[in-house]
């Protein structure tokens, strides 16, 4: 049958199945570590409150069904434990109904946990996960013969993802067109990693390189995915060398791993055979039911696609949105615009009930934002630090903080112990504050003088206040521009 692939594909599944059981076991092991403090019962924007203002047709999720924190951390471990089984390839010997429930267990859970997520989960490498694990219930176990519509569908996924990003950068900041942006980037960028440092004073020629070959990538490359091999596995190479890129030039979750795996599975299972040289089952074959199932999800994608199709040729393209609450066939892209200053909220807090200027104010320290200037930036990706990235829109345009700021800092206040379990530092061990506030400082990298008379990576200057000190009883005070 014609939908089906050859053995070579074979090879190319069992990469593409494994790299996405690993990346699902990241974001159930983020979800359970960090959901407690975010959004469970107690936390900061609460699901239940979420679930009283939402139906089910809005949000598909199981916790529409029932929600306790408990129950949430049993999803999450739950998911994470047949990520694990998956990766160890349990799955592989199972007939594919067997197959297909198990993947679809995984894209359930994640889906309700996105579902309910609010702002600790609008990033576009959630509703990426979710559509990537939607196709991927559909691929089949060991023996079954790879459906060459599931992998076509994949390549059109990968063919949004990487078009849509180059589209929102040549659309909007100037600087993409200019070939500058670079120049700013690897320092204002979210989450710096411990070599962003030596990315950002890299020659402003190489700059100018890295952009240019970000837009042939995105713009120019990426339609050699639809040729026939081996013009289609060339052109994933060349998106996995540009994802392993910036996956070494900074700190996005899964964003980059997650593509790089999607590439993979364009990648000829001839190639890939060179480096695992694994033989495929001498039989492979499909049941009708199945062949019919995936003709009926392939014209399914189909027409969802007519809303991303027509969102990339607007003039108005959108960023990371989703057409639908399954977040299926969605629009993608990063960076339409770069900051060109670096401004980082600095949270701080003091035992003194009557601050004046013989206070002495103790920072708290992130995980994974800068902070303290000595220290050097840290690897955190391919996990996610939901509070740390937030953190940095807030300091892009303090409105970001609106829901969710001063209740954090409230907590702190309370010495909430999940909150500050997503904190690598509390400055008060012994008991909470008397008051907490929120400053705003501008961030550049040092220079390489800078670096070596002093150690610190970054130099900071004070702006203003974000958040002005606030006590557990006084009334919390909006968080506003500083000046």
């Amino acid at each position: 049958m014609t939908w089906l692939s050859t053995s070579g594909a074979w090879l190319s599944r069992l990469v593409f199945v494994r790299g996405l059981a690993v990346i699902y076991l990241i974001a159930f092991i983020s979800a359970a570590r960090q959901f407690r403090a975010l959004m469970g019962e107690h936390g900061i924007l609460p699901v239940p409150a979420h679930l009283a203002r939402t139906g089910v047709r809005q949000s598909p999720s199981l916790f529409h069904v029932h929600y306790s924190d408990r129950f949430f951390a049993g999803c999450c471990w739950f998911g994470a434990a047949a990520a694990m089984a998956s990766l160890a390839g349990a799955a592989d010997h199972l007939p594919v109904w067997g197959w297909m429930l198990a993947w679809l267990v995984l894209w359930v859970l994640y889906l309700s946990i996105v579902n309910v997520g609010q702002v600790w989960y609008s990033f576009g490498w959630e509703s990426l996960l979710v559509e990537t694990g939607f196709l991927a219930v559909f691929l089949g176990p060991t023996a079954l013969a790879p459906p060459r519509l599931i992998f076509w569908l994949l390549r059109w996924l990968l063919f949004r993802l990487e078009f849509g990003a180059g589209l929102i950068k040549l659309r909007g900041d100037p600087c993409w067109r200019d070939l500058t942006c670079l120049r700013y980037h690897h320092e204002t960028q979210p989450m710096p990693n411990p070599l962003s440092w030596y990315f950002h004073h890299l020659p402003a020629g190489m700059h100018r390189v890295e952009v240019l070959a970000n837009h042939i990538t995105q713009l120019v490359v990426v339609f050699g995915l639809f040729a026939p091999q081996p013009a289609a596995g060339l052109a994933a190479l060349v998106i996995v060398v540009t994802q392993a890129w910036l996956m070494l030039s900074g700190n996005f979750a899964w964003l980059n791993a997650l593509t790089l795996v999607i590439a993979l599975s364009v990648v000829s299972g001839g190639w890939i055979h060179h480096v695992l040289p694994l033989a495929a089952p001498a039989h492979l074959s499909a049941p009708t039911w199945y062949a019919g199932l995936v003709i009926a999800v392939t014209a399914g994608i189909a027409v969802l696609s007519f809303w991303p199709a027509r969102n990339l040729l607007s003039r108005r393209q959108q960023m990371n949105a989703s057409f639908n609450p399954l977040h299926l066939v969605n629009t993608y892209g990063a960076f339409g615009s770069v900051t060109r200053v670096r401004h980082e909220v600095v949270v701080e807090g003091t035992n003194d009930r009557s601050p004046g200027e013989g206070t002495v104010w103790k920072e708290y320290e992130f995980k994974g934002k800068p902070g303290d200037p000595s220290r050097r930036p840290t690897q955190v990706a391919p996990y996610h630090l939901r509070l740390d990235w937030l953190m940095w829109f807030v300091g892009i345009a303090p409105a970001y903080g609106d829901p969710w700021l001063i209740p954090f800092l409230v907590k702190l206040l309370e010495d909430d112990q999940a909150t500050v379990k997503l904190l690598r530092r509390t400055p008060f061990p012994d008991g909470p504050p008397a008051l907490v506030r929120a400053r705003l400082y501008r961030y550049r990298f040092t220079t390489a003088e800078e670096r070596k008379a002093t150690g610190a990576w970054w130099e900071r200057t004070l702006v203003g206040d974000l958040v002005r000190p606030i006590a557990l009883r006084a009334p919390a005070a909006a968080p506003s521009p500083p000046g």
